[in-house]
């Protein structure tokens, strides 16, 4: 009996040492990995930026790291907006600006009175990307807005000429949960349906939100409508209200105020 004991005990010991020095190697390469993890995060958010301003094409294939990295740092800007006022926020590195974590914390965002997206909190200040021609002359506005699709929270990069008023594109990178249902809410990432975008204003001429997500043939063949997604009715509502909030009072509305002023000079 006390053999089986002493067995049983060792046999118990092992085990857990052995969790013990596992979950150290595993704790350790977490850490390890992080800052890998970290720049692999950061290109990827770069290639997508790249994407929305028409600089590189993904469609074709991968594109690699340095070609990712050499256009991003030749031809784009971030920056750091506060949007309370829409003027700039100097001082900090808007590469690395972690709006997500920036929102969760109540000291530097606020919950939104009209949460027509459902974004729950927004952070003060967001980052916005300015991107240049080789003349240095600006040529595209791109600002990220995001909001609640069928499933999850889409993330997407909204690609504006310099009148912050005509789109160059809206490229989706990002499902955060379950993801939309594909072959429907997924169907944001089509390059057909990304196309309608090309070109399509986003104001009316008395500066009213006047864009329309929508099954309407009429609106969405006008300068104003882009045609809703067949059969996800809810994801094209999504985009609708990201739009609507991000372009709004509580979103962009002020820095694209005083940049149609020459905030951006």
């Amino acid at each position: 009996m006390a053999s089986n004991k002493d067995s049983f005990g060792r046999t118990l010991f092992i085990v857990v040492g052995l969790c013990f020095i596992c979950s150290i190697f595993v704790s350790a390469a977490a850490v390890l990995l992080r800052p890998t993890q970290e720049q692999n995060k950061l290109l990827d958010k770069q290639k997508y930026i790249l994407e929305a301003a028409g600089l590189i094409d993904t469609s074709k294939g991968n594109v690699g790291k340095e070609q990712v990295l050499n256009t991003y740092n030749k031809y784009v800007e971030a920056k750091v907006v506060n949007l309370a006022t829409g003027d700039w926020v100097q001082g900090i590195d808007a590469n690395t600006f972690d709006t997500k974590s920036e929102a969760r914390n109540p000291k530097t965002s606020f919950v939104p009175k009209n949460d027509v997206a459902s974004v729950k909190r927004v952070a003060n200040d967001q980052v916005v990307y300015l991107v240049r021609d080789d003349a240095g002359k600006l040529k595209t506005v791109i600002l990220p807005i995001h909001g609640y699709g069928l499933w999850s929270t889409m993330y997407a990069f909204l690609a504006v000429s310099p009148d912050l008023n005509t789109v160059q594109s809206l490229i989706y990178y990002d499902f955060t949960g379950s993801g939309e249902t594909p072959g429907l809410g997924g169907e944001v990432q089509n390059p057909k349906w990304i196309a309608k975008w090309t070109g399509k204003k986003l104001f009316d001429d008395q500066g009213n939100l006047a864009i329309k997500v929508t099954k309407n043939p009429a609106i969405a063949s006008s300068q104003y409508g882009v045609d809703a997604l067949s059969g996800a009715t809810l994801t094209s509502n999504g985009v609708q209200h990201s739009l609507s909030f991000w372009l709004g009072n509580e979103g962009f509305a002020r820095f694209i105020e005083k940049a149609r002023n020459g905030g951006l000079s």
